[in-house]
This record gives structure tokens, sequence and C-alpha cells, in this order.
């Protein structure tokens, strides 16, 4: 009896080992080993661009850190190297100069914003790699590169998009507005989306009867109004980056402004910073969006976001994230699964991957079409409303100020017209 027992031990003791044995040979297999795939770009650390950029990189961060602890990418270890634009043009062909000739990278992607991915397009021609840009509008135009492909939800008219759901809203109301006033900050961006401002006017029947662009560097925007003020027009439209779009809106409530309808293309508004700097300023404003954080479109990124939102304060990040640091790990896991797809790092093969494939993210999914844009718009526009003094966090977290319009299967609610009735 007593060498039966025995035996029995020994027996649970030798199952046990083999089980421990096994699992840590599951374990070794699915740690990724050997030298790293490297992905470099430039973002905006510092510099009026750097709210978002750090909200993409955190986004980034947390792809890269998952991808790791699962099985990396081809059975290797991913590493990100970036390095700070500044939120200036000017550094970005030396970064990827640098990342490509010194660092030696194996894979790139852009920075932050159409000014920052614009001037790196000639480098990466010229070293033939693929590229993914992070909310670039129609930066390939141009250049027509075959591997350049965007993440931004622009579609297939790219410059038309931005402003394409305020000309929808401002067509259906009785009776229809007529006239349109263009104000455009004179960068790369703003061009660009006044660009397609002027063809939806034309497209839905509209009168341009101001158009003029204001420098980069303006600081006093009160005269900019006051000329918006003496051209009347129905619907003022502004381009801009995120600090003149809050000089801009600030000076309009100042002068109080009066059009039917005001926004259209102003970046920045996005923010957790600048929402919480203009408050009650914003009211009655539509805007485009790229995300919301409605029931729908959070269903997919929750667990992102809590990720994103537990580790935000120590990063310096964005407190929620929802206009960058979603996007931010959905373009670098695009990357990641067209690597995977094509089960090489080689640029060609990438390529070719991204071109004949669907990509499902946690912010949505989409198909690439000529000249690496979207095959269909996934732009939303949307009107802010109702918001009080001393707005926190809590307000900026969920849906009670704003109000999706366009298009139809995101719409929330209907627009609060004229520009006026919402202040």
């Amino acid at each position: 009896m007593l060498a039966r027992l025995k035996w029995r031990g020994i027996a649970t003791s030798l199952l046990a080992a083999a089980a421990v044995t096994a699992f840590l040979k599951s374990t070794q297999a699915q740690t990724p080993a050997g030298q790293p795939i490297t992905i470099g770009f430039g973002m905006a650390l510092t510099g009026p661009l750097a709210g978002f950029g750090k909200q993409a990189l955190l986004g980034m961060k947390i792809w890269e850190e998952e991808t790791n602890a699962k099985a990396g990418l081809l059975g290797r270890p991913v590493k990100l190297i970036y390095y700070d634009d500044q939120s200036n043009p000017s550094t970005v062909p030396g970064i990827y100069t640098k990342l490509l000739d010194v660092d030696k990278v194996d894979l790139v992607v852009s920075g932050y914003a159409t000014n920052m991915v614009a001037p790196a397009i000639p480098v990466i021609m010229q070293k033939g790699k693929t590229f993914i840009s992070l909310f670039a509008l129609d930066a390939n135009a141009e250049f027509k590169y075959p591997k350049y492909f965007s993440v931004l939800p622009a579609g297939p008219r790219p410059k038309a998009a931005f402003t394409d759901g305020y000309f929808q809203i401002a067509s259906a109301q009785n009776p229809k507005p007529t006239t349109v006033a263009l104000a455009a900050e004179d960068a790369e961006f703003s061009r660009n989306a006044c660009d397609g401002a002027r063809e939806n006017s034309d497209r839905y029947g509209f009168k341009i009867i101001y158009d003029k662009s204001y420098p980069p560097n303006t600081t006093d925007y009160t005269p900019i109004v006051r000329a918006l003020q003496m051209a009347n027009a129905d619907l003022v439209i502004v381009c801009s980056y995120p600090l003149s779009s809050v000089g801009m809106v600030l000076a309009a409530n100042e002068l109080n402004l009066k059009p039917k309808m005001f926004g259209g293309g102003m970046v920045g508004l996005q923010g957790i910073a600048v929402k919480s700097k203009l408050g009650p300023k914003l009211n009655g404003i539509i805007n485009y969006e790229t995300w919301v954080p409605s029931e729908k479109m959070m269903a997919p990124a929750a667990e992102f976001f809590k990720k994103y939102q537990a580790r935000a304060a120590a990063e310096g990040a964005d407190p929620l994230g929802y206009y960058l640091g979603g996007w931010g790990n959905a373009y670098i896991s695009v990357l990641g699964e067209a690597v995977s797809g094509a089960k090489s790092t080689v640029d060609d093969k990438v390529a070719d991957y991204l071109r004949e494939h669907e990509f499902k993210t946690i912010m949505g999914s989409w198909r690439y079409g000529p000249n690496g844009e979207w095959t269909k718009s996934g732009f939303l526009e949307m009107q802010y409303h109702g918001i009080k003094e001393g707005a926190g966090l809590e307000t900026w977290r969920g849906m009670s100020y704003q109000t999706v319009l366009t298009p139809a299967e995101h719409r929330t609610g209907n627009v609060i017209y004229p520009y006026e009735k919402a202040k």
C-alpha cells in the first residue's frame, strides 16, 4: 500500500513537471526574439501641435507593447524610433533622412498633420519606402507616389470631405442660405481644405463673396472677423490650425459675428485643452470630426481608451485621447497588419498588401483606392451646444454637448439653426 502511494506521488510530480515544461516551451515560442523590426517617424512633441502629437504617440506605444506581449511581428519584437519634429515642417526632411540613413529603420510612418507629412514625402520617395500618413489632407495629390497610404477618413474627394457635411446641412435649410465667406490660414492643410470648400460651394450652388487667407503667425484676429462682418455672408467657413482656430473663435465671440452657420474646417477644437479654453464660446459652431464617443463608435475602441486614459497624465497627453489617441493606435496597427499579411518588411510587398485588403481597426474599417486615399469618406459633421462655463472633463467625455449631424448612419440629433440660436 505504501509503495503504491509513493508511486502515485511520483507520477503526479512527473505529470506536473511535464505540464510546466510544456507551458514554458509555449511561452518561449510566443516570445518575440532576434533583431527588432524598427519603425521610424517624426512626431510633434513640442510646439503648437504637441497636444495632438502626444496623443498619437501614446496610442502607438500601446500598440507596440501589446504587439510585443503577443508574438511581435513575424516572430520579432517591434521597436518605435522617433524624434520630435517640434511642429515645424522644416525639421521633417532631416528627421527622415536620419531615420533611413543613420538609424536604418526597417519601416517608416508619418508624424501628425498635413504640414508635417508633405515635407517627408520627397525623402520617402527617394528611398522607395512605403509610407502611411496620419491626418494628412490630400498630401499625395501632387506627388502621386504609389506607396503612399493615408489614415484620414476623407475618402476619394479628400479636400472636399472636410466641408461636405457642412454644405449638406446648409442646403437642407429653408430658406436655403446663399452666400459663403472663406477665411484660411496660409498653410498646406488650410489651403487644401479651402480648395475643397470652393469645390463644395460650386457643387451645392452657393456663391462665394469673401475669400481671403491670413499668415500662420497672426496674433490679432479682430481685423479678419471685422472683414467677415462687412462681407455679411450667410455661411462663414474657417480653415485653420489650432492656434488660429482659437484666435478666430475668440474674436468671433468678442465681435458678435452672426452668420447663419460658422465653422467648417477648424483643427484644434477636437482637443480637450482647446475645448476647456473656449468653453461656451464653442456653442453653435458646426465643424468636422473624425470620431466621437457615441455608443456605436466606442464599442470597438472601449478597451483601448481605458488603457490610454489610465496612462495619459503620466505621458503628458490629452486626458481622453478621442481626437488622435485612437487614430495613432489605428494607423500603426494597419502597418503591423500589412507586415503580418505580407509576411515581410519589404516595402513593395507591404504596399501590395495595403492596396489589396480591407483594414479593420478600433476606429473603423476602410480600403485604399487611387492615390492612397480611402474608397469611402468617414468624416462626421457635428455641432456644439449647451456648453456652460466651467465645463470640465466629464462634459467632454460624452456626447451631451455635441450632436452628430452627418452622415445619416451616425446622426444623433438635429441642427440648431441659425448659429445665433445656439449661443
